[in-house]
């Protein structure tokens, strides 16, 4: 409703509440009356006068508040009246009770009084005028404005009512155009074709439905009963010979309106051209109570890809059901279990799912169902999909969490290691043995690094790259890799553009997927990398990914080893999983290839088939502007001499005490003076010390209550000109955007080694 309905309703409600309560001021002023007659007191008299002032004001404020209502009123309908006057759909203006208050010349309401109802003017287009004014004027109360199309001989018409201002409301009665051609076709078509409005009024029923139906259905509620139709499911439809089952496809059109397609369950005849079985556009299968399948028409054989005889049974089309299909189709020829079900057809092509749906139908004395089948395989594709992902972010998000905490423990581990070191030298008995300790925190750094591949965090150091100078660069250790009994074939495109990747990581792609090549060939044979320029002329479609169209570098690594069944082919790229021996696998090298490709913003596919081989396919786009970008490689040939160290203050802030000790002592020994901070808001209470001088910050990025970020942009304002080196086990790029907005700030990932921590101190001591 409007907000000038609101409030008109509303001061009405108040002048009402106003003479009720001047009502109950006159009767205590009569009573009073009489007091002061019975009494003789004037005190009663002065309260009657009261009373009786106070009524007759709110008398003349109900006379007033009324009086500009109705003025007001009274403008809007003459200025809603002039607006319509001209236009050529009918148009009329009512109040809320239906009484005509205006209308235009084409509604031709001068032939009505003022005082006749809106009744009067429907009843000119439709005969059941209580019941269409009904639903309308309740759809406009509720919410403001109601339409309805009200099917005529010709054409249709289409009735809207809006809530305009001072308790009003507006009219339109439009016709509709007339049955266009795509109706013509509809009307010889074969197939019983209905079109209803939102209201279950019939707009148009073809030659073959008002066959079944005959020419007086005008509503579904005629044909259905008070139900409406379900869906491609077996209904019971009143024909003026009786009651008939059919099964029902409801198809929503435009305009709120909805088309039926009505097909009788009995397979009819070729005779004077009726619709065949065979000829539905529907799947269908009659099947037995005990499974046989009795008729398939041809929609139905197309999608199980096989041909229907007298010895099929549904438990060789399907499967799938978690129980025995059997017990399935019995229950429905019981009248129970009428449910859809979703299973997966028997095919060797591809895997398709279908939603079967069962009806069941009594002929005579015996009972059979109809199956409609419907291809729900790009709804289970979709549904596959959403739960690969969630799983997917899930363990990502663990790797990353996980990769975290190992990069704190790693850094305490071989930071003292570093420390021991310095302490002992060749000689030591001990040395071996702390080289051991430093030897397995790097190892174990690489473990986690490839967590981190993983879940597309680690740090990425991009360089422009050749392909084939990659290649020829890592031949030597890849063929020590393959053994004696492999051999490694290298093919390269003469002509191959440059790409942008990290050439570490890249490298690290290209070992596993050799030395999975590898191990898939146990006898030997021959694994074949070929590179080669490709350029997509449109988008590239497969395995659930779009590759958009554009120049590519192509690296395929081939083998003839045993291949991968088609059952854990979608899985080779998830984390933990090999199909490798116990103990002979960790089930990263693959999920660790996939990350790096994917983080590179390269594509990775994989092609096998058992006793064939196993093809890995890798596209890396083109960089198209190597002019542009300068190549970490290219790089002074004469480097400067080592940088003195010259000392200084270094605010050391970093929650987990074990780094923090280690890196204090890394920095003292160097010649450092070392302000310890176990948070933010610790720094913050030294800094506030005016005494304090402080040459660089050096902080963990995330900690408890206020990160590195924030702690350093508060302690900016006093100290603009202080350089800042981030330290995380999180990958750069998890707070990139925040180190943005901090000027002269560097970043050393996690975990670093004693020479790593001091260089990057003294760099930056230095620049500034």
């Amino acid at each position: 409703m409007s907000q000038s309905a609101t409030a008109h309703d509303a001061a009405q409600r108040l002048s009402i509440r106003v003479l009720q309560r001047s009502g109950y001021v006159v009767l205590g002023a009569a009573g009073l009356i009489l007091v002061s007659f019975v009494l003789n007191d004037a005190f009663y008299r002065n309260v009657f006068l009261l009373a009786g002032s106070i009524t007759l004001t709110a008398l003349v404020v109900c006379a007033l508040v009324e009086a500009i209502l109705n003025f007001r009123q009274k403008k809007i309908l003459a200025a809603l009246a002039d607006f319509i006057s001209k236009d050529t759909v009918e148009r009329v203006i009512t109040d809320f009770d239906g009484t005509i208050l205006a209308g235009n010349t084409t509604a031709k309401i001068g032939i009505y009084r003022k005082d006749h109802h809106v009744k009067d003017y429907l009843s000119r287009h439709v005969a059941v005028t209580d019941k269409v004014f009904a639903r309308l004027l309740t759809g406009a109360l509720l919410h403001g404005y109601a339409e309805e199309d009200l099917p005529l001989r010709q054409n249709s018409l289409r009735l809207k009512v809006r809530v305009i201002k001072s308790n009003m409301l507006h009219w339109s009665a439009e016709p509709m155009l007339s049955v266009s051609c795509d109706d013509c076709g509809r009307e010889s078509a074969k197939l019983a074709l209905l079109t209803v409005n939102s209201s279950g009024l019939i707009l148009f029923s073809n030659s073959a439905a008002r066959a079944i139906l005959g020419d007086k259905a005008a509503k579904l509620s005629d044909i259905f009963g008070s139900d409406g139709p379900a869906s491609q499911q077996i209904n019971t439809i009143m024909t003026p010979t009786g009651a008939r089952q059919c099964l029902v496809t409801v198809t929503e059109l435009s305009g709120g309106q909805t088309e039926l397609c009505l097909v009788p369950t009995e397979v009819p005849t070729v005779k004077d051209g009726a619709v065949q079985f065979d000829e539905l556009p529907v799947p269908l299968l009659k099947i037995g109570s005990n499974g046989d399948v009795l008729l398939g028409n041809r929609a139905a054989r197309m999608l199980l890809q096989r041909e229907i005889s007298s010895e099929t049974v549904l438990s060789d089309l399907m499967e799938g059901l978690g129980r025995s299909i059997q017990d399935w189709l019995a229950e429905a020829a019981a009248g129970r279990a009428l449910h859809s079900e979703f299973l997966r057809l028997r095919r060797e092509d591809k895997e398709v799912f279908v939603q079967v749906s069962l009806n069941r139908v009594v002929e005579g004395e015996e009972s059979s169902l109809i199956a409609v089948l419907n291809d729900a395989t790009e709804l289970k594709t979709l549904e596959a999909q959403f739960v690969q992902s969630q799983k997917m972010q899930a363990i990502g998000q663990l790797a990353g969490g996980v990769a975290h905490d190992f990069n704190n423990l790693l850094t305490a581990i071989s930071g003292h290691c570093d420390l021991l070191l310095l302490r002992h030298d060749q000689g030591d008995p001990d040395f071996s043995d702390l080289i051991q300790i430093n030897q397995n925190a790097n190892r174990a750094a690489a473990l986690v690094g490839q967590l981190l591949a993983f879940s597309r965090k680690q740090n990425l150091r991009p360089e422009i790259l050749d392909m084939r100078t990659t290649l020829a660069d890592l031949t030597h250790l890849l063929n020590r890799l393959v053994g004696e009994k492999v051999t490694l074939l290298l093919t390269n495109d003469p002509v191959l553009p440059s790409i942008r990747a990290d050439k570490r990581q890249l490298e690290q792609v290209l070992m596993n997927l050799v030395v999975n090549a590898r191990d898939a060939m146990p006898e030997g044979g021959e694994i074949r990398i070929l590179t080669e320029a490709l350029s997509l002329k449109t988008p590239l479609e497969r395995d659930r990914v779009t590759v958009p169209a554009g120049p590519y570098v192509s690296v395929k690594v081939s083998d003839d080893g045993i291949g991968i069944g088609a059952d854990k082919l979608q899985k080779v790229f998830e984390p933990f999983f090999t199909t490798k021996k116990t103990g002979e696998g960790t089930g990263l090298g693959l999920s660790t290839a996939y990350g790096i490709v994917k983080q590179t913003g390269g594509y990775i596919f994989v092609d096998s088939a058992l006793g064939v081989g196993t093809t890995f396919t890798l596209l890396f786009p083109v960089n198209e502007f190597i002019e542009t970008i300068e190549s970490p490689l290219e790089e002074p040939e004469s480097k400067a001499s080592p940088i003195e160290n010259k000392g200084g203050v270094v605010l050391l802030v970093e929650d987990e005490a074990p780094v923090r000790s280690f890196a204090s002592r890394a920095l003292q020994l160097r010649g450092f003076t070392v302000i310890e901070a176990a948070s933010g808001e610790e720094a913050l209470e030294l800094l506030a010390d005016a005494s304090l001088k402080v040459d660089v910050f050096v902080s963990d990025v995330i900690m408890p209550g206020l990160d590195g970020p924030s702690w350093v942009r508060h302690a900016r304002e006093e100290f603009p000109d202080v350089p800042v080196i981030f330290v995380s086990g999180y990958a750069e790029d998890s707070f990139s955007d925040d180190q943005a907005r901090i000027e002269n700030s560097s970043f050393l990932p996690k975990p670093f080694s004693l020479s790593d921590l001091t260089d990057a101190v003294q760099n930056e001591m230095t620049q500034n």
